[in-house]
């Protein structure tokens, strides 16, 4: 009986081929996975190289990063002058920025014909204020006189509420006392929420105030108005605009600077410029504070 012996391919004949097939679609990907990392890595690079850094402007001695979205200010820095009573005024133009004042209770009796005759054209005037110690809404002492005064006068009126609201519950009551007072009057310039830090005077009941809780309020206080048929406006100054309020949130809703100098650097945009708390005018005694109002210019943003 003969043996059979079982034949068995080759190592070379039983494997290469399978092997080298498989080993050929490995390749292949590997070659794309890599070239698309590539290409991954390139388009990073470009954005990384390419992207626009973030806009800085300088206050003080601080570089500051503009905030998105909100405009900026396009006021001409020639266009500010001094007129023949050293008073700033601002042209553009054919154009020219309109002037005016505002007042409270600190500045007495006021003769608002003779105010009026020497070149005022608004006035802004102080209708209330909340306590900062117990919190009540109180009118102006000398309200009723002054935006009686003033419209008799002739001059385009808007009033402020210096406000210490600490919600925006607060600032909502606020805004309604303002509108109820207003009901007996027709006024052409805005409704003003002027909400202050107390530096002087011992603690107030807004101490520790942040500037989340302050945009809200601003916020509450001018839809409020709004709502009611009049113009909201927020006055600040240059700190409370660059480090407290939310500008970005506050979009759409003007502004008043204070801001003491010849010309303003604040560097977002604001539609009325407090430029002085000393400035003198006829049928006032003392001091007062002067205003340019930039909203009937044209190309004032960019």
């Amino acid at each position: 009986m003969s043996e059979q012996v079982q034949q068995y391919p080759q190592p070379e004949q039983r494997g290469p081929g399978r092997r080298q097939k498989k080993s050929g679609w490995m390749g292949k990907t590997a070659l794309v996975c890599s070239i698309l990392a590539l290409v991954l890595a390139g388009t990073a690079l470009f954005f990384v190289l390419w992207e626009r850094p973030p806009v800085t402007f300088q206050y003080r001695d601080m570089t500051l990063e503009a905030k998105e979205g909100v405009p900026v200010n396009a006021y001409a820095p020639d266009g500010f002058y001094l007129d023949e009573l050293g008073r700033v005024r601002y042209r553009q133009g054919d154009e020219e920025a309109k002037v005016g004042i505002d007042v409270s209770f600190y500045q007495g009796e006021i003769d608002w014909q003779q105010v009026a005759a020497d070149g005022v054209e608004f006035a802004i005037i102080r209708l209330g204020y909340r306590g900062y110690t117990e919190g009540n809404l109180r009118l102006d002492s000398r309200f009723e006189e002054n935006i009686r005064g003033a419209l008799e006068a002739g001059l385009e009126v808007g009033v402020y509420f210096f406000s210490q609201a600490i919600t925006p519950q607060e600032a909502e009551e606020e805004a309604a006392f303002v509108t109820h007072a207003l009901e007996s009057y027709s006024i052409a310039y805005p409704v003003v929420f002027d909400w202050e830090f107390i530096t002087s005077g011992g603690p107030a009941r807004s101490d520790g105030m942040d500037g989340l809780q302050l945009t809200e309020c601003a916020l509450a206080f001018c839809q409020v108005v709004e709502k009611a048929g009049y113009t909201p406006m927020v006055y600040l100054n240059q700190e409370m605009g660059y480090f407290t309020y939310d500008l970005a949130q506050m979009a759409g809703i003007p502004l008043w600077l204070a801001e003491y100098d010849s010309k303003p650097d604040f560097y977002y945009h604001f539609d009325l410029w407090q430029y002085t708390h000393t400035g003198t005018v006829a049928g006032i005694e003392g001091s007062v504070d002067w205003n340019l109002d930039f909203r009937g210019l044209s190309q004032t943003t960019k």
